[in-house]
């Protein structure tokens, strides 16, 4: 998806917006592994905001608004969740990317890809999608609804690479909801895209940040408690129902994201039932410049991307 419209929008220079990682503390663990102490606590939950994107999708925007603009190397989470066909069809047509890496989580509907490099994918319901774009790649991701539903429901989180990779060759990672393993742990049903839960490892390999991303089914006055690397930077977005999160039992509500502070586990405990997606990665400590669908390190780098896309050069290399 595009996440910023193609024309060209002021340059944003940041450096990472991270959190410091702790140190690991030794304790008893729980079926899950998480250790008895250094758990982190929310320190800070930000409602995802209404807004439109590509061709006039209507989304939410749980991270790259002005209230979370970035957590390192995480730059963007849009959720599209509609019956209203109205509301999606109008998809995010042909785009250019640069410099990072797109993730695409289907939970209902579809969505289907194609690239300047002849590719053509279909994401159903349960699927997910890995691209790196690297030294760049245009492509169309056009939403759609399955046969029995009108509902497209689907999320896309972006990914900065570092300066070293952001100009390696594109390469995308498909995955079929057959290849997404469910683990049973503790109260919850975790489907594993990236990372590892309960000594089972999701089908996402190979990329630079060593990401997490598990999406977590809490049953009624269920509890799970989850490793998280103290090295990585954390946060979760609910998509359905309450929880709460860390030691303070803060509470998160659906279309909320939740910036998790230092430690290595996080605990979550719901009464209700909920769901939620986890994501945690190696932040990357260096200056982010971002315009429109490019992600770079300086104003110049910048400006090269954009003449390369102008002049054909972008997918060359």
């Amino acid at each position: 998806m595009s996440g910023l419209r193609i024309a060209r929008r002021p340059l944003l220079v940041a450096t990472g917006i991270g959190i410091p990682a702790a140190a690991i503390a030794v304790g008893t663990r729980s079926k899950s592994g998480g250790p008895a102490g250094d758990e982190r606590d929310v320190t800070q939950v930000v409602p995802a905001q209404s807004t439109r994107d590509g061709a006039g999708v209507r989304l939410r925007r749980a991270l790259g608004a002005a209230a979370l603009p970035m957590l390192d190397p995480f730059l963007l989470l849009d959720e599209m969740h509609s019956d209203r066909v109205e509301d999606y069809a109008p998809g995010f047509p042909t785009h250019p990317h640069r410099g990072f890496e797109t993730v695409t989580y289907v939970i209902d509907g579809a969505v289907d890809h194609r690239d300047s490099l002849g590719n053509h994918g279909h994401l159903a319901g349960g699927s997910a999608q890995w691209m790196t774009a690297g030294h760049g790649i245009v492509h169309s991701e056009m939403p759609t609804h399955g046969a029995d539903s009108t509902m497209l429901w689907g999320l896309q989180l972006w990914v900065n690479l570092p300066a070293s990779q952001k100009m390696c060759r594109p390469r995308y990672q498909d995955i079929g909801p057959e290849r997404v393993p469910d683990v049973r742990i503790d109260d919850a049903v975790v489907r594993v895209v990236a990372g590892e839960v309960g000594g089972v490892r999701g089908p996402v390999e190979g990329i630079v940040t060593a990401p997490e991303m598990i999406d977590v089914n809490l049953s009624s006055k269920g509890q799970l408690s989850h490793p998280v690397a103290a090295t990585h930077n954390a946060f979760a977005y609910v998509l359905d129902g309450a929880v709460e999160m860390g030691p303070s039992r803060r509470p998160v509500s659906r279309g909320s994201v939740a910036v998790l502070g230092p430690g290595s586990h996080v605990t979550m405990r719901t009464e209700g039932g909920a769901r939620l997606l986890l994501f945690a990665a190696r932040p990357i400590g260096e200056p982010v410049a971002r315009s429109g669908p490019f992600v770079m390190n300086t104003e110049e780098e910048l400006q090269q991307a954009w003449d390369d896309y102008r002049t054909g050069r972008l997918v060359q290399g």
